[in-house]
């Protein structure tokens, strides 16, 4: 009896060394270049409900580097108030997003930072100062007072996403394996107060 030998590797092998190496470039996530929600707060004000966040922005020193080349880099604050269920799915009330722009004008010598969701443009002569602009968001209004029930509990979200789809078309794959831009938060959650 005589057996094929094919020079060829496994599919099921290359999966599995694809799998541990992605999973290995991703032990970074959430550490050091994070953004982080470090503040939440829901406030009721006359007949509606606003939101106020802090965010603190960790950037790597590659995104640093590219800022400072000319890159402009994007950020997604997300907002969302969910009603729980306690048997299905809670109900989405609010799902917004503030989109933030950043870039370095090198003849100016500053940074501009653009809210992409109403045209607001400042500039900074600090790359901490041009953050510490997009780190705080107070008052933003959300719900109507009647759209909330007393008897339910809702619960409010704010997210924090780096947007690599945006970024250069040589920088794109080397964003997605490389934890220096792993620039993102998680959830964070907070109770709605009535």
């Amino acid at each position: 009896m005589r057996l094929l030998k094919s020079n060829k590797p496994s599919y099921c092998l290359l999966f599995v060394a694809l799998f541990l190496l992605c999973s290995s470039l991703n032990t970074g996530y959430g550490a050091e270049f994070s953004a982080e929600v470090s503040q939440l707060e829901s406030v009721h004000q006359g007949d509606s409900y606003a939101l106020s966040a802090g965010v603190i922005y960790h950037l790597s020193d590659k995104a640093k580097r590219a800022l400072q080349n000319g890159v402009p880099l994007f950020w997604d604050l997300h907002f969302k108030i969910q009603q729980h269920r306690d048997l299905f799915w809670n109900i989405t009330l609010l799902d917004d997003v503030i989109r933030y722009r950043i870039q370095y004008h090198a003849l100016l010598n500053m940074y501009r930072v653009r809210n992409e969701t109403n045209g607001e443009i400042t500039s900074f002569s600090t790359l901490s100062a041009a953050l510490e602009s997009m780190s705080t968001v107070t008052y933003y209004p959300t719900l109507k007072s009647a759209d909330i029930n007393p008897q339910n509990h809702y619960i409010c979200y704010v997210k924090v996403d780096f947007d690599r789809d945006v970024l250069p078309l040589p920088l794109r794959p080397i964003a997605y394996v490389d934890p220096q831009w792993y620039l993102s938060s998680d959830w964070t959650l907070w109770p709605l107060k009535k």
